[in-house]
């Protein structure tokens, strides 16, 4: 069974960076499109990144363009999420999330890390 573990996640002060990982294992993921989702309480999951399976292609939501990279080592089973000049409305539980599917009913998630940043 295919799981996905996150790591990375912690307390930061406004303006520092943090490069999150998303680690598969169970089963190979490298030929599925991935995103990196955050939630706050009281709030849906938001999608902030995404990359498709051989990384050619991302997309970032606007609060978070030009400064999140998403990335991944298929090689690894990895994928990042580096995340610089952090602010204190990037608050959040970081979930990273495979599409196994072509049109996206069946997902994995990862159980999520937090990230605190600080003002």
């Amino acid at each position: 069974q295919p799981q996905l573990v996150e790591s990375g996640g912690g307390l930061v002060q406004s303006g520092g960076s943090l490069r999150l990982s998303c680690v598969a294992s169970g089963a190979p993921l490298d030929m599925y499109d991935m995103g990196w989702f955050r939630q706050v309480p009281g709030k849906e999951h938001e999608g902030i990144a995404c990359i498709s399976a051989n990384g050619d292609n991302k997309n970032y939501t606007r609060s978070v363009k030009g400064r999140f990279t998403i990335s991944r080592d298929n090689a690894k089973s990895t994928a990042y999420l580096q995340m610089n000049s952090l602010r204190p409305e990037d608050t959040a539980v970081y979930t990273c999330r495979f599409t196994l599917d072509p049109n996206g009913q069946d997902v994995l998630w990862g159980r999520g890390t937090q990230v605190t940043v600080s003002s």
